[in-house]
């Protein structure tokens, strides 16, 4: 409950706890705090049983944890019933979203193949690229817009 509070913050609080109450209620407020957590918890953990009573026998397993939907999902995948992990690696995002882009930009959706550098291994880096024509439309890039 408490893990992320350091030293000096813990430190401060009693201080602070000190001026506030004064030294000679601290000990009874202590008391009463924590007597009052003690009764919160009996009737959580009360009412828990009450509804894994009322549940029925199928739901013996239920834990309160499981409808914390991030606990719920971790605790669905982890079960690959489905075959997830199989659709998972047999679905390449970059490819299917050069597919898309091309096809929107109407150019060949057939991947091309990489350039092959010029005799000896070596790539001219002198080479200026291809720039359209004047009356040729620069590509459209949607990140710029």
């Amino acid at each position: 409950m408490f893990n992320d509070i350091g030293p000096l913050e813990l430190l401060t609080l009693i201080v602070l706890a000190v001026l506030v109450f004064g030294p000679d209620k601290l000990p009874k407020f202590i008391q009463d705090v924590t007597r009052t957590i003690r009764k919160i918890r009996e009737f959580s953990d009360s009412a828990k049983q009450d509804i894994r009573s009322e549940l029925g026998p199928e739901f013996k397993d239920f834990e309160f944890e499981d409808l914390n939907p991030k606990t719920f999902l971790r605790k669905q995948l982890e079960n690959d019933d489905l075959g997830l992990q199989e659709i998972r690696s047999g679905f390449d995002l970059k490819r299917e979203m050069t597919d898309l882009t091309d096809s929107v930009n109407g150019h060949d959706t057939a991947v091309p193949a990489a350039p092959q550098p010029p005799s000896g291994g070596r790539v001219d880096m002198t080479k200026r690229p291809d720039t359209p024509g004047p009356d040729e439309r620069p590509p459209f890039d949607a990140d710029a817009t």
